[in-house]
């Protein structure tokens, strides 16, 4: 049986006065990619920020329950040390440096794996996306949407974590290069042994690209249906994948969960 990496227990958060999360349990296996489907609003990212660390008192904002990474406890700890014990978080939106090269915005962010490994460099970080090697020395503020996101997700990559949160981060791509990218990113992440939380509202990505998809209910939030994904077929290959009998039994019954919950969902 697989390593739990990450357990959420009871836990609830708050804005001011104002309570989003109402004693979610969430459980991560190692070396699983997970996708979190919902309505808007029902807490998907509020989820990653308090795994993140940026719910805390400053912010007008607080967790409580447990909230455990490889047995370390996450609750109370700063987003710096949450970081540093393996974990990246790509947030929605682009989070670039304006001012900084593409090249520099990504060499800030570099740093070496948990175990002194580094899975990402630059070099693949190209291999990955071109147009950021095209767009090396172009300031971030030059940069298109879409490859401002594309550097937002480099960003995170480069950290080398073993526990990566993508909040719906390919939502500014294309969307042939976000079938492309985002198969590679989970072939990858497959490859090396690493795990992901993904959060996204288009359930073709997710249909395609997990391990596992949880839906999200509407407040009070709770793991409303929990489906494993498998494929007798390579995964690297999206279209395929979509071409499945699986895929659509998958996307079938998500549809209905879903539509139960008067979810706008999308279909890439």
């Amino acid at each position: 049986m697989s390593e739990t990496i990450l357990k959420l227990e009871n836990i609830d958060a708050y804005y001011g006065e104002s309570q989003i999360l109402f004693g979610l349990e969430l459980e991560v296996k190692k070396s699983e990619s997970v996708c979190i489907l919902g309505r808007n609003g029902v807490g998907k990212s509020t989820t990653m920020k308090s795994i993140m660390g940026q719910l805390n008192p400053k912010a007008h904002s607080r967790v409580t329950g447990s909230m455990k990474y490889l047995d370390r406890e996450l609750v109370g700890l700063p987003s710096y040390q949450v970081s540093r014990a393996g974990i990246a978080y790509v947030p929605q939106g682009r989070h670039i440096f304006p001012t900084l090269t593409t090249k520099e915005n990504l060499l800030i962010a570099e740093r070496n794996g948990t175990d002194g490994k580094k899975e990402w460099t630059i070099e693949g970080i190209y291999e990955l996306f071109p147009r950021l090697k095209e767009r090396e020395n172009f300031k971030g503020g030059r940069l298109s949407g879409g490859e401002q996101q594309m550097l937002t997700v480099a960003r995170g990559l480069m950290q080398n974590p073993d526990l990566l949160l993508l909040d719906e981060p390919f939502s500014a791509l294309d969307s042939q290069t976000r079938l492309n990218v985002s198969a590679d990113i989970a072939q990858i992440i497959r490859q090396t042994d690493k795990t992901a939380v993904l959060i996204t509202h288009d359930l073709s990505e997710a249909v395609t690209l997990a391990d596992r998809v949880l839906v999200l209910s509407r407040r009070p939030a709770i793991i409303k249906c929990e489906m494993p994904i498998h494929y007798e077929i390579d995964r690297h290959d999206p279209m395929a994948i979509r071409n499945t009998a699986e895929y659509q039994q998958y996307f079938n019954h998500l549809w209905e969960v879903l539509t139960n919950e008067q979810t706008v969902i999308h279909t890439s």
